[in-house]
């Protein structure tokens, strides 16, 4: 019950914020305006308006000298800022503080999905030729080395192009080579992916950045057909529905992590120290190498088909294991060295050094 109110809270106090840091300014430049035209001027009340000035009338630094308070004087209804304590002086960046502006920006620039990289740019270069020689040595900024083609991906986002690509399917282990009409970059979790419309399942689809193989531009517009529509994200890249299959498993302590790095419907104590995990899986092919690749401290409690799948490709593995591996082919013996071997044919010998 209070979660919202809370979050409202929030909200209301940043929203409080912003007009408070656009107020100075705003009354700086209109020295004697009337209290109603500037509470219409910023969307607010009048009575929200005097409220803004009476707590901007208290700001200041720590320890709230005279000198450090912004002041005001009041003629009836109209307002003049009288001391501003110098927030009207440029904003003078420390090292460190430059430094980690310039990292932020050319991070974002770099995100896929930004919608606006010329905004970015345009800043990154007025921060960088502000601080001058404040930063010290050049900073390059790179993304994880394993999204090689977002670059491509990218160009193709915004030129408007079709591409072909070979996309490794993880929930069916397997590579396929499809054609693309790109609508956006975005990052979710922290992964880049494209969102296109794939002519091959025709529907929209989202593609890993780092499952592609290969990327084609082609020599063709991409066409996105009118029904197609972006993912809602909010919550993940994969949002679990009620159709796709329900697994459980009984996980120790040291595989307890799959509940936080996946979506749980339901995960209980057991005994002796166990959980139990139940989660929705794309396909079984999938669950069945997750399981596989958790070790020995997960059980798979249902559905009994994975269990059985599970339990035949262990199977299948300890057998290779067992199997004898095939004895190498020997060398043929040596031949049986000259007792008298002849002598070295010194120019033989150098030539050989």
């Amino acid at each position: 019950m209070t979660r919202p109110a809370a979050k409202g809270g929030s909200r209301a106090s940043a929203d409080r914020l912003a007009r408070l840091l656009n107020l100075v300014p705003y009354l700086l430049a209109r020295p004697g305006i009337e209290v109603a035209e500037a509470a219409e001027d910023l969307g607010v009340t009048e009575r929200q308006l005097r409220e803004d000035l009476e707590l901007l009338w208290v700001c200041g630094l720590p320890g709230y000298g005279p000198g450090d308070l912004i002041d005001m004087a009041f003629d009836g209804d109209r307002v003049t800022i009288t001391y501003d304590a110098g927030i009207d002086r440029p904003l003078r960046l420390t090292p460190d503080e430059a430094l980690a502006l310039v990292v932020a920006l050319r991070m974002l620039a770099e995100t896929p999905g930004v919608t606006n990289r010329e905004a970015v740019e345009r800043a990154l270069a007025k921060i960088e030729s502000a601080a001058g020689d404040l930063i010290g040595a050049p900073v390059e900024v790179r993304l994880p080395a394993d999204i090689r083609h977002v670059e491509a991906l990218r160009g193709a986002v915004e030129g408007g192009r079709a591409l072909r690509i070979t996309y490794y399917t993880a929930a069916r282990d397997e590579t396929t080579e499809r054609t693309i009409d790109p609508l956006r970059m975005l990052m979710v979790g922290g992964r880049a992916y494209v969102e296109a419309w794939c002519r091959r399942a025709e529907a929209v689809r989202l593609f890993r950045a780092d499952r592609i193989d290969a990327v084609t531009e082609l020599d063709e517009p991409a066409v996105v057909p009118p029904q197609a529509r972006p993912h809602d994200l909010s919550d993940g890249a994969f949002r679990p529905s009620p159709d796709l299959p329900l697994i459980t498993l009984r996980v120790g302590r040291g595989e307890r992590w799959i509940t936080e790095y996946y979506p749980c419907e339901d995960v209980r104590p057991g005994d002796a120290d166990q959980w139990l995990v139940s989660l929705r899986v794309t396909d079984l092919g999938w669950a069945r190498r997750f399981v596989l690749g958790l070790g020995p401290d997960v059980t798979v409690v249902a559905p009994a088909e994975l269990a059985e799948q599970v339990r035949a490709a262990a199977g299948a593995a300890l057998e290779a294991y067992a199997r004898p591996t095939p004895a190498a082919p020997r060398d043929p013996e040596p031949a049986a060295a000259d007792p008298e071997p002849a002598a070295a044919d010194p120019a033989m010998t150098a030539g050989s050094r």
